[in-house]
Parts: structure tokens; C-alpha cells; sequence
């Protein structure tokens, strides 16, 4: 049975995320391994785990500073897969179409901060 996290669009969009950056990473050069490899992964993972931690935090204020941090993340492997395209490690195609998927996770978590805005004024009215 599915929780509550397991049926959040970002989180699952989030946690496939990671496991494309985790299997692409594979192709990378070997000298690579504790530079790009390793920030990617680590970047990739902080995603779906702020989100799963934001999910099962008690106030609005702690939830909404959890998905803030993921999004950070999320630019941040973003920018770090296009550079890896600009470094010749992965594929153009391959490369944007891994950031235009992580545009569409940061766009779904500014809407989720705005759905728990939204939910926090409401409970406060």
C-alpha cells in the first residue's frame, strides 16, 4: 500500500530523477568518479530526501523549508548534468532532456509551497 509520500508527484518525479543521474553517472570517466560523479549522486539523493523529510515534518513553516532546500538541490543538478554535456561526459540529448525534467520538478515544488501557503493561511483563518 501506498503512503501519502509515494503518491506526491515531486517526490516521485524526484526519486526517478535520481536513479537516471545514478545510471548515467555510470558512463562518466573513471577520474571523474570523486568529482562529478560523486556531487551529482549526493545532489540527485538530497532531492528526494528533503522531500521525503519536508513530507513528515509537523508545521507549514518546516515542511515549506524542506522543499526550499530541494529545490536548491535540484538547480544545483540541473547545472551540473548540463555541465557535464559542456564536459563531453554525457550526450546533449541526453543532457537537456534530464534538465527539462528537472525544470518541470522545480516548477511542481513552487506550486507545492504555494498549495502549503496556501493550506497554513487557511488553518490560520
Amino acid at each position: 500500500m501506498a503512503t501519502g509520500l509515494e503518491n506526491l508527484k515531486i517526490y516521485i518525479l524526484a526519486e526517478d530523477l535520481e536513479i537516471i543521474v545514478h545510471k548515467i553517472c555510470k558512463y562518466f570517466p573513471n577520474d571523474e568518479k570523486f568529482r562529478s560523479v560523486d556531487q551529482l549522486k549526493r545532489s540527485s539523493a538530497s532531492v528526494s530526501n528533503n522531500i521525503a523529510e519536508s513530507y513528515h515534518r509537523f508545521s507549514y513553516q518546516e515542511k515549506i523549508h524542506f522543499i526550499i532546500i530541494a529545490k536548491s538541490e535540484a538547480e544545483e543538478t540541473k547545472r551540473n548534468i548540463i555541465r557535464a554535456f559542456k564536459k563531453n561526459f554525457i550526450e546533449e540529448k541526453i543532457a537537456l532532456n534530464i534538465a527539462d525534467k528537472y525544470t518541470e520538478l522545480l516548477k511542481g515544488m513552487c506550486g507545492y509551497i504555494n498549495f502549503l501557503k496556501n493550506k497554513k493561511t487557511k488553518q490560520l483563518s
